[in-house]
């Protein structure tokens, strides 16, 4: 495998747009040679129409060179990019110097050289150009041979003035512009890299945290069930059916803190594999809603009775960040939730939780979970983490905040695979 550079790949992908720069200066000035010929007979004509031939030559040869082994320099570009100049102005040299009306054609490497090159070499180049063009006014040779009848040579050079801005203009339109959008498009993937970079790192954080503390729960936990056994077989508490009660009842918290405990390990370990199942809708929101339940037996959640038939690939994780956003929707509505399932097309599946509740803040909307924000009810840590999760898995969790209440919305891809127990490498 050839492994590249981010400059190297940019370099390789400009190759075939400077290609296209320096045909199109080559065929300008093949054609500017045929039609002075009409008019005038050119002093050069054989030396200008050689120097066409090796300009196309070594274009083609810097096509290649970028395409297959693209230069880990921007040094080696911009010399390529001062051999254009030495091979435009020397042509110019040969056929009339500035006199020429082809001469703004050293506008477009210096163009070219603004987008590709840093800086520093970027003015270089525009240096050289400028010195170029003093030279062509100093030494240049004489381009006309003798004239021939009728001809205007102040017409022929304000229309060659003319043809050289259009070619010119459109040239810099195809090159230069498509190189600056390129170069935008890869600014702007760095940023989006940059930001789920960041974004990891805060859930990696969180993560170590949560281990830590789960880490150091264990022992008070195994502390108090061992106090509450040994308070449990004393004869006053046997005696007090009201204590006794109260201790069975810190009993059941204490076995539930630790169930809770269990099963955060255990997700730990599935994550850690990143181990992904595929399984019906149906029998998953199933599985959710068995799991609302339990944590919830008297909630208000209600389910939609009729799920797609599609299949989708899951994991704990992906659970918890759903339970977490019925947890916010409990917590703002305590009176009613609502969970549907949807297709939003061929190869997508929308999850969408309902409440009355006063609504996100107006930040959220749209694009919630983005940071982690305050809350007073801690709901801001697990609208993030879900949210994470949830474009860990190629989906997007939507946000829309009316009078009636919030409505979230899990956007998933919908997948094709029908066996259970599929890796993240197998997919």
């Amino acid at each position: 495998m050839e492994w590249l550079t981010h400059s190297q790949t940019g370099f390789r992908q400009a190759a075939r747009y400077l290609l296209g720069m320096r045909l199109a200066i080559i065929l300008t000035l093949l054609v500017a040679v045929a039609v002075a010929e009409t008019t005038v007979s050119l002093a050069h004509r054989a030396e200008s129409l050689l120097l066409c031939l090796l300009y196309g030559v070594l274009a083609t040869l810097g096509w290649l060179w970028f395409s297959r082994r693209p230069p880990a320099s921007a040094l080696t570009v911009s010399l390529t990019l001062a051999g254009d100049l030495i091979l435009i102005g020397f042509w110019l040299y040969l056929t009339g110097g500035y006199t020429n009306p082809l001469v703004s054609l050293l506008l477009l490497p210096i163009a070219v050289a603004i987008i590709l090159v840093p800086g520093r070499q970027g003015i270089v180049l525009t240096l050289s150009g400028i010195l170029a063009y003093t030279a062509l006014v100093i030494w240049h040779t004489p381009a006309i041979e003798h004239e021939h009848h009728g001809g205007d040579l102040a017409q022929l050079h304000l229309v060659g003035m003319w043809v050289t801005f259009a070619l010119t203009a459109a040239i810099l339109l195809l090159v230069v512009g498509t190189l600056a959008r390129q170069l935008r498009a890869q600014q702007s993937q760095l940023g989006l890299f940059r930001e789920t970079r960041l974004r990891d790192e805060q859930i990696i954080a969180l993560g170590l945290s949560a281990a830590s503390v789960a880490h150091r729960l264990g022992t008070p936990l195994n502390t108090m069930t061992l106090l509450l056994d040994e308070m449990q077989s004393t004869t006053s508490v046997q005696k007090d059916p009201h204590l006794q009660e109260d201790l069975t009842m810190m009993q059941q918290q204490l076995s539930l803190c630790s169930g809770h405990l269990q099963q955060l390990t255990q997700a730990a370990v599935e994550a850690r594999t990143a181990r992904l199942e595929i399984l019906p809708v149906g029998a998953w929101l199933d599985r959710l809603r068995e799991s609302a339940t339990l944590l919830w037996p008297a909630g208000p959640i209600r389910w939609a009775g009729h799920w797609p038939d599609a299949h989708v690939a899951v994991d704990a994780t992906l659970d918890q960040a759903v339970l977490n956003l019925l947890a916010n929707a409990l917590t703002a509505s305590p009176q009613w939730v609502g969970v549907q399932c949807r297709r939003s097309g061929e190869t997508r599946l929308e999850v969408i939780v309902e409440d009355h509740g006063d609504g996100l803040q107006s930040a959220f909307a749209g694009a919630p979970g983005e940071d982690i924000v305050d809350s007073r009810n801690g709901l801001g840590v697990g609208l993030f983490l879900s949210n994470a999760t949830i474009q860990r898995l190629d989906g997007h969790l939507r946000a829309r905040v009316g009078d009636q209440g919030t409505t979230m919305v899990i956007d998933l891809p919908v997948s094709d695979q029908r066996a259970t127990g599929v890796t993240e490498h197998d997919r």
